[in-house]
């Protein structure tokens, strides 16, 4: 064993994990962070590591993009994606579409290549990572109004299987050049919709196992569900379907439903969603060699800027013209789609096909992932204060207990705020005749906590921490939360 491998390995996490601080402190997104610390430790870097290897690197990112999908999916409230679900598949499969056509027909008469190798770099610089846009807003508090943020989270997470749908049609195309382009569409419904019904299958798998399979260690519930996960991306493949667009579904069937560890879980799913964007941003970073980006930067800020000013832009005015958005709130939905390590893997996959101008679509391609990020990353929280899309941040009180809901078992925790002269302000917990399935776990007032009695007397500011039921939670918060004398 190399020893010397899994120190350099555990170094580069280790600084990839501590200049992710500089993204809490100065906004920096942390994709740009993970790539440049990748391009030190390669070849043309610091690290002196050759890296060469596509087929690696895109290996690598297949694997890193079904967990990073399925973690994305687990943290997607269904809720708030329902209101905006038009609207997120309009952006993923149309928007993606006419952003593909606007920067291809750019590239190809800009670089002197087929229209075909031009939608080609179109199609692989469409789909957007909403998950650096997130952690740009986290760093500085920024909250999204409306219905913005579960727009871009949608979007984010569903647009991916088209941007890879045309990137590997185009190849096809390219590679057997008798085949119909017509035939694409029918191909295209196809995976689409095959993907959908696996995941929409391995949701409800996933929660029957889970629930139903009594495991002797917690620790093996983790081992158990990523078994599922690429379980699911493989069934989907091999049937015709999608199975980033499977995956992504399952997570969110699964996520709509209560089950066994989920907080471990989705704790576990998290760290290791982090652990795949590091090693697959570090692995990206090693592929590129910075020499090689040099006599391309000309061509590359000229696509970067049809790509950032003219078709995105367009591309969700156009698919948003059904919708009621604000014109302002698409105009920053326009500003906030940040490429990520998505084109930068499919930049792999013209040089695994050997495509002739393979090497300069993917210098062409990390040039323009960089420029998004750069620009657009560090202005967002600056364009959210002045298109007024950005609301008050909420800060999430955090309990010293924690609550595993258990199969069968339909009581979970919930908050409930004492309001100015509601029914419950002034009075003791006693006096307020609760039904027997709701229980007052714990008061939160100011920044203390009070652990309650039946002769607590509540304030108005105070929270209450219960245990109950949905039916009894609504009805008991129905009664007491409006204003008047408490009444028996």
């Amino acid at each position: 064993m190399d020893v010397s491998l899994l120190i350099g390995a555990s170094l580069l996490l280790l600084v990839s994990v501590l200049v992710s601080k500089i993204s809490d402190r100065f906004g920096i997104p942390t994709l740009l962070l993970f790539l440049m610390l990748g391009m030190l430790a390669g070849s043309d870097g610091i690290g002196g590591i050759y890296f060469d290897n596509p087929a690696q690197a895109q290996f690598i990112g297949v694997i890193a993009l079904v967990l990073i999908l399925f973690s994305g999916g687990l943290d997607t409230e269904w809720n708030q994606v329902r209101t905006v679900l038009r609207e997120g598949l309009l952006l993923s499969t149309l928007g993606v579409l006419i952003t593909a056509l606007i920067v291809g027909m750019f590239a190809s008469a800009l670089l002197g290549s087929s229209l075909l190798e031009g939608m080609l770099l179109g199609a692989i610089v469409s789909s957007t990572d909403a998950a650096a846009v997130f952690s740009v807003l986290r760093s500085k508090g920024i909250q999204l109004k409306g219905s913005l943020k579960p727009l871009l989270e949608l979007e984010s997470g569903s647009n991916d299987p088209m941007a890879i749908f045309l990137t590997v049609g185009l190849i096809r195309l390219l590679t057997v050049p008798e085949l119909s382009p017509l035939s694409l569409v029918g191909a295209f419904i196809l995976q689409m919709l095959l993907g959908a019904l696996v995941g929409i299958a391995a949701g409800r798998m996933m929660l029957l196992l889970i629930n139903r399979v009594k495991l002797g260690n917690e620790g093996l519930y983790p081992v158990l569900l990523l078994a599922l996960i690429f379980l699911t991306y493989g069934v989907a493949e091999i049937i015709g379907g999608n199975g980033f667009l499977a995956v992504y579904v399952g997570a969110i069937v699964l996520a709509h439903h209560h089950f066994l560890h989920k907080r471990s879980l989705l704790r576990f799913f998290d760290g290791l969603a982090w652990l795949m964007q590091i090693t697959m941003f570090l692995t990206l970073g090693l592929l590129v060699f910075p020499t090689r980006l040099a006599p391309i930067i000309g061509v590359g800020v000229l696509i970067a800027t049809c790509l950032i000013v003219f078709a995105r832009p367009l591309s969700v005015f156009i698919s948003l013209l059904p919708s009621k958005l604000h014109w302002h709130e698409k105009a920053f939905a326009s500003w906030v789609g940040l490429r990520g390590a998505v084109p930068i893997i499919l930049a792999t996959f013209p040089l695994i096909a050997g495509i002739p101008q393979a090497d300069l679509i993917f210098n062409v391609v990390f040039f323009v992932v960089l420029a998004s990020v750069l620009l657009q990353g560090t202005t967002i929280p600056w364009l959210a204060r002045l298109l007024r899309v950005d609301a008050p941040p909420v800060q999430k009180r955090l309990y010293p207990i924690e609550f595993t809901p258990i199969g069968g078992f339909k009581s979970e925790l919930k908050e409930l705020p004492v309001l100015v002269d509601s029914l419950m302000d002034g009075k003791a917990i006693f006096e307020l005749g609760l039904p027997d399935d709701f229980l007052v776990v714990l008061v939160a007032r100011e920044n203390d906590f009070v652990v309650p009695s039946g002769g607590t007397v509540l304030q108005a500011g105070d929270t209450l921490l219960v245990l109950s039921d949905k039916e009894s939670f609504e009805k008991v918060k129905g009664k007491l939360s409006g204003v008047g004398l408490a009444s028996e």
